[in-house]
């Protein structure tokens, strides 16, 4: 990590906590391995420690910015084993990695909702609701990663019997009596004159990999998108896709943004200031995850290999601090965005000679004057 890069992740005050840390005396607690770090090529070679209450083993991942918007939790559930069953204050919203299995959650006992899912699968925990993992497979390893917002819980309340034992229960987002809840059904809802083009509200996506996702043109390259509504969860969610041989604008916005690779091979450029460029490069193919790491880090998207690449984000409630604007607007309107015409050449040479080491045609000659390849961009899918 760069110097500038980490300068700007790491809050000037590390002594916020003096008093204690309630977030990371949790993590002490609970005995789980700890990583700090925002690049991970793939998900499934993180070596992880013992978790047994999750079903096996597990890391909790931090980006490395004392603030922790949020964090991550990579669980591993050994074959044919099981979560303990645990319920708490804080949101959770999970992606299945590999492996297949089924989750029941209820609000009392007798009445559960149990549905199943496998690697591609997203799903969320109603906020408080007990909950219960299974590995379906006896002789396959479950892996899952889950983004949830308990370090601002946990330092809000500063009482882990509260945010784990609470016995409230939300039913306006759950009410335990619904066999529908988790069939993957969802409605399609269109939001003009915003950011977000297309939500898909839902409380079970199977195939989150390889769903439908509709035109998003702001961020450039024939890109689509959805963004999603999940059990009427504050942290939120999105699936982004680009064409083959194409970017997406460099942009910025809050830290704690998780990118999780669904299908492709590629890149991301991470930096803070535009002015002086130090790039941070994250190799990335599916499997693999990115995190934003600072306030306001800039960071682009390019997809290098033979197929649209098409990445999952978990994040906050809305990921735009005010103070920098939008993140889909131009810097020169005074948003977050960089248009193609403004950003540092080097980019564009760096992405071709990423292309020509994976065989890649560049198809930006109609955005980027110039680009050495042509100006046709593959034909969008699933629109």
């Amino acid at each position: 990590m760069s110097s500038e890069l980490r300068e700007a992740a790491i809050p000037d005050k590390m002594d916020m906590w003096e008093a204690g840390d309630p977030y990371l005396d949790w993590i002490e607690a609970e005995g789980v391995k700890r990583i700090v770090d925002y690049k991970f090529p793939d998900l499934n070679d993180v070596e992880l420690g013992d978790w047994e209450r999750k079903g096996g083993k597990g890391a909790i991942i931090n980006i490395p910015n004392g603030a922790l918007p949020n964090d991550a939790h990579l669980v591993e559930i050994k074959p044919g084993g099981k979560s303990e069953p645990e319920h708490h204050m804080y949101e959770e919203t999970m992606y299945v990695v590999s492996g297949r299995g089924a989750t029941s959650c209820w609000l009392e006992e007798g009445q559960k909702s149990t549905f199943e899912w496998a690697a591609g699968s997203l799903l969320t925990i109603p906020l408080n609701t007990s909950y219960q993992h299974f590995n379906g497979s006896g002789t396959e390893p479950v892996r899952y990663v889950s983004m949830t917002n308990a370090p601002p819980v946990l330092r809000m309340f500063r009482s882990t019997d509260f945010v784990f034992n609470n016995t409230y229960n939300f039913k306006d987002r759950f009410a335990g009596d619904d066999e529908d809840y988790f069939n993957g059904q969802g409605t399609l809802l269109q939001r003009k004159g915003t950011k977000f083009g297309t939500i898909w509200r839902t409380n079970f996506v199977p195939n989150a990999d390889v769903m439908k996702l509709w035109a998003y043109r702001d961020r450039g390259a024939g890109g689509i998108n959805t963004h999603f509504d999940l059990a009427g969860n504050v942290t939120k969610s999105h699936i982004s896709e680009f064409p083959v041989g194409t970017y997406k604008k460099g942009h910025r916005h809050g830290p704690g943004a998780h990118l999780v690779i669904l299908g492709g091979v590629g890149f991301s450029a991470l930096w803070w200031d535009n002015d002086k460029k130090n790039y941070e490069i994250a190799p990335w193919k599916k499997g693999g995850m990115v995190i934003v790491p600072a306030e306001a880090t800039y960071h682009q998207h390019f997809n290098t290999g033979p197929e649209p690449a098409r990445y999952l984000a978990l994040r906050g409630d809305d990921g735009q601090p005010t103070q920098w604007g939008e993140s889909n607007v131009s810097i020169k309107d005074g948003g977050m965005q960089i248009e193609y015409e403004d950003e540092d050449r080097y980019i564009h040479e760096l992405f071709e000679s990423e292309l020509k080491k994976n065989g890649a045609e560049c198809h930006m000659g109609s955005f980027i004057p110039y680009c050495t390849g042509d100006a046709s961009v593959t034909s969008e899918r699933n629109t």
